[in-house]
């Protein structure tokens, strides 16, 4: 298995549109592990683990996001994955 970690800050209209709830469900989907959170710069910050190239396909829905939000920006760093998380979670 090719176990990959992505951390992601995701700009633009991200907050108060359902769009932690949109990554828990894709994430879930994909078998990803790791959280999404709201941070104080009115972005969003996801941690994703699991196989490199269902990550990938993970960030491209979280390209879209939700209707009700607008996505500007997804810096992504790939990091070792620490095999940490149980699930996914919005925190």
């Amino acid at each position: 298995m090719n176990d990959a970690r992505a951390h992601l800050h995701v700009s633009g209209l991200v907050q108060g549109v359902g769009y932690r709830y949109f990554a828990i469900r894709k994430a879930n989907t994909f078998g990803i592990r790791g959280f999404a959170r709201n941070l104080v710069d009115g972005g969003v910050e996801v941690v994703a683990e699991g196989e490199r190239g269902l990550i990938q396909e993970f960030i491209s829905e979280l390209r879209r996001g939700p209707i009700s939000a607008h996505v500007t920006d997804i810096r992504i760093d790939w990091e070792n994955p620490t095999f940490e998380f149980e699930g996914f979670q919005g925190l």
